[in-house]
């Protein structure tokens, strides 16, 4: 069965996170994704041993050929690449490329149907395009940490590298945002994709109010919008907000009738002792017990999971996505899956991610060098 983006070639120069996670996403909606990395070494976050554990898990479904983009055969290599593709994603600094030739400028002349994508920390443009910086630095100039400060603690800062997933997912969105622009101009475009834009784009609802003099939205939440420990020393979440009806199933099911009917204000001015009162109720069962009880009275909560508990989820399981996938020789291999679910052109996982330079003279060959060609470009040291 096809998949959603069936026929669609994809030229990658992102490297590390933000990049593989993007052609991840389009990698496993069936476009056929042709990462090109340095000789040698790779991409760093292949490791020591050219397949570590993160590069195998966000790299499948891809090809890999390996070109010295210092050399000339190199760098002309990459543009016949580039030529016959549809998409080129690239994770440099700003100026980078064009001092290689490999600007959109440059590029789009050979491919005027090329959609051109640069994932960067700041963006083309403005003065901080040329500084270093890694995720947590994004999450520190787009004010997401910004309530961290009251509390007096960064520690229960996002787990995860939300700068980095974010924008590999505005990459995807603008790539095939551009891609349906074609479609009606015959053109492709230039998409200039910032880590700092995306994390501020998330603040919207937070930060729109403080653009207009206003105060932010307040949406740290309150009693039993929160984690609380269970008797058995595990966590477990409640998410009730604004809704009065969750409100009266959570005192309900707790055994605390008495405060289902308190107002809204009086839930925010008595929020300290309410809080302790739950946290002091939760504390007498297990948490897996409280999960049970509180899904049966309509309340909005959830376990706080262990990643081994993650796979093994049994809801997550019946969705998908955590999968067993057989690798053509026949290894067991278990995988996130794709989060997407479509009812006529599924994703799919069709290839492991691939070894340095595994597909460099299968690709070549597509974008029309001979075998001789192939073979003086490796003697020469380009690929």
């Amino acid at each position: 069965m096809a998949s959603p983006l069936d026929g669609l070639r994809v030229i990658s120069m992102a490297e590390q996170y933000p990049g593989p996670y993007c052609t991840l996403l389009l990698a496993d909606m069936g476009a056929d994704v042709v990462l090109v990395e340095r000789p040698g070494t790779g991409d760093p976050s292949r490791g020591p041993g050219g397949m570590s554990d993160f590069f195998a898990a966000l790299n499948r479904n891809k090809r890999s050929t390996a070109v010295d983009l210092k050399a000339q055969e190199g760098r002309e290599a990459c543009r016949r690449l580039i030529a016959k593709a549809d998409v080129f994603l690239e994770g440099f600094r700003p100026g980078t490329m064009e001092r290689l030739g490999l600007g959109y400028d440059a590029l789009k002349e050979a491919n005027p149907r090329l959609v051109y994508c640069s994932l960067s920390g700041f963006g083309q443009s403005g003065p901080y395009r040329l500084r270093p910086a890694h995720d947590i630095s994004f999450q520190g100039i787009a004010g997401l940490l910004a309530n961290l400060i009251d509390r007096g603690s960064f520690a229960d800062r996002p787990g995860v590298a939300i700068g980095d997933l974010s924008s590999g997912m505005f990459a995807a969105i603008g790539i095939l945002a551009a891609l349906y622009a074609r479609e009606r101009s015959g053109r492709g475009q230039y998409v200039d994709v910032a880590m700092a834009d995306g994390l501020v784009s998330w603040m919207t609802a937070a930060l729109t109010p403080v653009i207009n003099g206003s105060r932010a939205f307040d949406l740290s939440g309150g009693a039993g919008y929160g984690v609380y420990k269970a008797a058995d020393g595990k966590y477990l979440t409640l998410s009730v907000a604004l809704e009065p009806h969750f409100w009266r199933n959570l005192w309900r099911t707790v055994g605390r009738s008495d405060l289902a009917e308190i107002s809204f204000i009086d839930r925010l001015q008595r929020n300290q002792e309410l809080e302790g009162i739950l946290q002091e109720i939760l504390l007498t069962k297990p948490r897996d017990e409280w999960v049970e009880m509180l899904a049966a009275g309509d309340v909005p909560s959830a376990p706080v999971l262990s990643l081994e508990e993650v796979a093994r989820d049994p809801q997550l399981r019946e969705r998908g996505m955590i999968v067993e996938w057989e690798a053509p020789d026949g290894r067991k291999i278990g995988m996130v899956n794709h989060p997407l679910q479509f009812s006529e052109t599924p994703a799919s996982i069709r290839r492991p991610a691939p070894a340095l330079g595994e597909h460099t003279d299968e690709v070549l060959r597509e974008a029309g060098y001979g075998d001789d060609e192939v073979a003086r470009l490796r003697k020469a040291g380009a690929i």
